[in-house]
């Protein structure tokens, strides 16, 4: 698992052992940064479900003003803490040891790009899209990318979300959602 290109191009991330942790295909990561390549520099980041850190190291490593990282796992935490410094990029990123739910919940900042890969089995896309647009947490013109299994129904989401467009990737599905005040479905 490599970071694809920017100030990190190259850098190989530490991954953890086992499988309760499953890190975003090469593919999938290459694809999820081509839809989203003109929209990241100089934006505030929110990789929730963070596992390795590799979706925000990524977005940081191209020009993200900042990054915050969301995971409960304390292996996991440490092991983004790592994969920051490996990087260079600590200096811009938070990481918080916690539920995604919580987090959301007590969020007072707005981020522009929502990456969301929570884990397959605990089926937690609708509640945590429901949180993201309750909490009113992604800024106008912000982008949710999630990722899911392919056979996943996503949920709608209410105005002002709108479904932007899905990408499939093996049996790895891309949907994303952006946020638009005053724009029509």
């Amino acid at each position: 698992m490599r970071v694809i290109t920017g100030t990190a191009r190259g850098r190989r991330l530490k991954e953890l052992s086992g499988l309760e942790t499953r890190p975003t295909a090469s593919r999938v990561k290459e694809g999820i940064f081509n839809i989203i390549q003109f929209d990241i520099e100089g934006r505030r980041i929110l990789d929730l479900f963070a596992g390795t850190g590799q979706l925000g190291i990524e977005a940081l490593s191209r020009g993200a003003a900042s990054a915050v990282f969301v995971e409960q796992r304390r292996d996991a935490v440490s092991l983004i803490q790592d994969n920051l410094k490996l990087t260079g990029l600590e200096k811009n990123a938070r990481v918080i040891c916690g539920e995604a739910g919580a987090f959301l919940s007590s969020a007072r900042e707005k981020f522009d790009i929502i990456f969301m890969d929570p884990p397959y089995p605990a089926n937690l896309w609708k509640n945590t899209l429901f949180a993201i647009s309750q909490f009113d947490i992604l800024s106008n013109h912000g982008i949710i990318v999630c990722e899911s299994p392919a056979s996943l129904d996503m949920p709608a989401m209410e105005p002002p979300y709108f479904l932007r467009k899905t990408y499939r990737y093996g049996n790895t599905k891309i949907t994303t959602f952006f946020r638009e005040e005053g724009a029509e479905s």
